[in-house]
C-alpha cells in the first residue's frame, strides 16, 4: 500500500442476506413436508445453566415458529446425570417424529459431551458434529453428511469473495465445532489450508500469504491487525460475552482498514449459522422420508 493513500475500507459480510434466502426456502420445504403429513421437528438438548445455551434455544424455537417447524426444548438443567443425559439422546434418536437433534454445548460440568454425542443417530445429527458425519466430510463425502452450520456459514461469506478452489486459507482454531469441520470441508473445496492453534509458533507469520483467515477460538477479541495481513478476507466465528456486550474471536476495529473485508459480530456468521441449522432439519427430514415411503 502506498503510505500516502488512505487505507480502504474493509467491507462487512453480513450474514443477514444469505440468511433471507435459506429460510425461505427452508420455510417452502417445511410447507411441502407438512403437507405430505411429516412436518418437520427438531429436538434442543439443554444440559446447563449457561445463558447464552438457553437464549440460543429460545431463539431458534421462535425462528422455527416463522419457518412452520416444531422444536421442543429439553432443558435438563445443570444437575442432570450423564445416564439421564444419554437416555434422553437415545430416547430423541428412537422418535420417529423427531427429525433433527441439537445438544447444546457447552454441557454443565462433568458431562461427557462426546459419549452423549455418540448416542444421537447421524442422520438426526443436525450439528453435524458426531464422529460419523465428521468421518464423511474427511472421507470426500461431503454431500452424504451433515455438516456444521458454522462451517457451512464460513465457507458461503467467504465464497461472496470468490471461489475458495486454489486460494491459501487460514484456519485458526481446531476446535470440535468449527475447526474440525471446516478442515476437511475447505480441502473438498481445492484450497489450501493452514491450521494454526495454541502451539502455532509466530502465528503473523504463519498466515502472512493467506488470503482468507477463518477464525473460531472462542476467545474474545484474540486477532488483531497487527497480526493479520492488508488486503486478507477475514471470517469470524466467534461468540463471546465481553462487559456484556457481543463480540467476536476478531478486534474489529483494529482490523478496519487492514483487512479487505470482515464478518461483524453480531451480524455475520451467526445469523447465517441459524438459518442453515434448519436447512440440515430439512435435509434430515427428507432423507427420512425417503428412507420410509420412497419420496416426498
Amino acid at each position: 500500500m502506498n503510505p500516502n493513500e488512505a487505507p480502504q475500507a474493509t467491507v462487512k459480510l453480513r450474514g443477514d442476506v444469505l440468511a433471507k434466502e435459506v429460510k425461505l426456502t427452508v420455510g417452502e420445504a417445511a410447507e411441502r413436508l407438512a403437507a405430505a403429513g411429516t412436518p418437520p421437528k427438531m429436538a434442543v438438548i439443554l444440559a446447563s445453566e449457561d445463558p447464552a445455551s438457553v437464549t440460543y434455544a429460545e431463539a431458534k424455537k421462535k425462528a422455527a415458529a416463522a419457518l412452520g417447524i416444531e422444536v421442543e426444548i429439553h432443558h435438563l438443567g445443570m444437575r442432570t446425570t450423564q445416564a439421564e443425559l444419554l437416555a434422553i439422546c437415545r430416547a430423541l434418536s428412537a422418535d420417529g417424529t423427531v427429525h433433527g437433534i441439537l445438544l447444546e454445548l457447552p454441557l454443565a460440568a462433568g458431562l461427557d459431551a462426546d459419549e452423549a454425542l455418540g448416542e444421537i443417530a447421524p442422520e438426526k445429527d443436525i450439528d453435524g458434529l458426531t464422529p460419523y458425519n465428521l468421518g464423511l466430510i474427511s472421507a470426500g463425502k461431503e454431500a452424504d453428511a451433515l455438516t456444521s452450520a458454522t462451517a457451512q456459514a464460513c465457507i458461503l461469506l467467504a465464497e461472496t469473495q470468490g471461489p475458495l478452489a486454489g486460494k491459501r486459507v487460514a484456519l485458526i482454531g481446531r476446535g470440535r465445532t468449527v475447526g474440525r469441520p471446516l478442515m476437511g470441508m475447505l480441502v473438498n473445496r481445492h484450497a489450501t489450508v493452514t491450521v494454526c492453534h495454541t502451539r502455532t509458533r509466530d502465528l503473523k507469520a504463519a498466515i502472512a500469504d493467506c488470503e482468507v483467515v477463518m477464525v473460531a477460538i472462542g476467545k474474545a477479541r484474540r486477532i488483531t491487525g497487527a497480526e493479520l495481513g492488508a488486503g486478507q478476507v477475514v471470517i469470524d466465528a466467534g461468540i463471546n460475552y465481553l462487559d456484556g456486550k457481543l463480540v467476536g474471536d476478531v478486534d474489529a476495529a483494529s482490523v478496519e482498514g487492514v483487512a479487505a473485508a470482515l464478518t461483524p459480530v453480531p451480524g455475520g456468521v451467526g445469523p447465517l449459522t441459524s438459518a442453515l441449522i434448519f436447512q440440515n432439519l430439512i435435509r434430515a427430514a427428507e432423507r427420512s422420508v425417503r428412507s420410509h415411503h420412497g419420496g416426498v
